[in-house]
């Protein structure tokens, strides 16, 4: 029997990475985008509306949905909040429900900025209270109950994750990934121009390609506990409703352009750490977490391995800035 998966989001920075695993591992594999999608193998579909949703499912027959399109942007969400809820909650609503109804298996992709994050309170646990401190985390914190309403345990889990890196297309639009986009400013100190960088608040970049690879092991984990006789049950009602995955490499984004620096063998001296403006609202109103690292035990505790590529011998290989 072959497995099939729907990747919606399928041409931004992640849903690319998780179409490439899930093909990679002999999957029969969709995407959908909106303003990107390139038939037939991305479709193009509105994840806004609800008989497009219903008629692409009912089209395709998935036994697994990856759920990564949104509005990732907490600038974006602050300047339009209707949108975002729209995008980032109800869209997630109607997904989940026609899961559920369908029986096919739903990961939906949350964010650590569901937590305050505030200083002495990370690592946190899936247990750990949500108290988002700007709109964007609010609504992905509503996307979550949405889908854990809709849905059994063992039909649905949330996968929360941090922020995120990888290769973009085309190579030099950095601007998909707010790590990627940290190499522009390091090109940019090197003209004179001196570069303000946050130097307060703590990340914890995590590569496409190990979210990829834990998003396809929670799949299979969980699809082979579901019981073919009772669709909507499981062997075991033990399985967390709830994951969260994300790499141990702590830098503020200061400390990232200095690992850029590093790398391309360029001075950092016009790049200016700045440890005061991240305390507090930026001018739009949108307050980043301080330190928001996401607890990964859970994912341990179902014997997925949490390990990830290292950091800078990756960028070494994607800019090819390798020592001689």
């Amino acid at each position: 029997m072959s497995r099939r998966a729907l990747i919606t989001g399928a041409t931004g920075l992640l849903g690319r990475q998780v179409l490439k695993t899930f093909e990679d591992a002999n999957w029969e594999t969709i995407g959908t985008g909106f303003s990107r999608a390139n038939p037939p193998k991305i479709r193009k579909l509105d994840i806004q509306n609800e008989d497009e949703v219903r008629a692409l499912l009912d089209e395709v027959k998935p036994q697994v949905i990856v759920h990564s399109a949104a509005d990732r942007q907490p600038d974006s969400c602050t300047a339009n909040p209707e949108g975002a809820r729209k995008l980032n909650v109800a869209a997630t609503a109607t997904i989940a429900s026609h899961a559920a109804t369908n029986n096919i298996f739903l990961v939906y992709i949350s964010t650590d900025y569901v937590f305050p994050g505030k200083p002495g309170q990370a690592p946190y646990k899936i247990t750990d209270k949500p108290e988002p401190t700007n709109i964007y985390g609010q609504t992905k914190l509503d996307g979550e109950t949405a889908v854990l309403k809709a849905s059994k345990p063992g039909q649905a889990v949330v996968l929360r994750v941090p922020v995120l890196y990888g290769e973009t297309v085309p190579k030099e639009n950095n601007k998909e990934s707010a790590v990627n986009v940290l190499m522009d400013a390091l090109w940019k100190s090197q003209k004179g121009e001196k570069v303000v960088m946050d130097d307060y608040a703590i990340r914890y970049p995590t590569n496409t390609a190990d979210i990829g690879r834990v998003i396809l092991e929670i799949a299979k984990l969980y699809t082979s506990a579901i019981s073919p006789s009772q669709p909507t049950q499981t062997k075991s009602d033990s399985l967390p409703r709830i994951l969260q995955f994300s790499s141990e490499d702590r830098m503020t984004k200061y400390e990232i352009v200095q690992k850029f620096g590093e790398i391309m063998d360029l001075p950092v001296d016009n790049m200016v750490p700045d440890q005061e403006s991240g305390k507090q609202p930026a001018k739009d109103g949108t307050l980043r977490p301080y330190d928001c690292h996401l607890d990964t035990g859970e994912l341990q505790k179902l014997g997925i391995d949490v390990s990830t590529v290292d950091f800078v011998a990756w960028w070494r290989r994607w800019v090819g800035a390798y020592r001689r």
